[in-house]
């Protein structure tokens, strides 16, 4: 459980660590690198590629890793067309979906790992 909350904290941080005052708008390191040409969607990339790694280890089967690398890919290839691409980290998420789907695959919540990992 602990090994689950050290990816759900990353994917926090990468995806909704910062709010808009007065909006219900998240974003993270993500959607900040992203304004880094090339080097910033690289860069998130290789971060969603940790927890892809972590959640093979952790036993998840083929075609859920593969959904997880579909998300990693949308969002290097849209997030790195300037502006849009921009916008689109701020919605999508690719980390914070790929948490789910290991929460998911454990029959977890984001609360339970959470609580569990402090």
């Amino acid at each position: 459980m602990r090994r689950i909350a050290r990816m759900a904290k990353l994917a926090r941080l990468m995806d909704t660590a910062i709010r808009i005052p007065g909006t219900g708008i998240r974003f993270g390191a993500d959607s900040v690198l992203g304004l880094l040409p090339v080097v910033g969607d690289a860069s998130g990339a290789v971060i969603g590629l940790v927890i892809v790694n972590e959640a093979r280890r952790l036993g998840l089967p083929p075609e859920k890793l593969a959904r997880m690398l579909g998300n990693i890919a949308t969002d290097a290839v849209v997030g790195s067309v300037p502006l849009l691409g921009d916008l689109f980290d701020v919605y999508f998420k690719s980390h914070r979906r790929n948490a789910q789907i290991i929460f998911d695959h454990f029959g977890v919540s984001a609360e339970e790992v959470m609580r569990s990992g402090r």
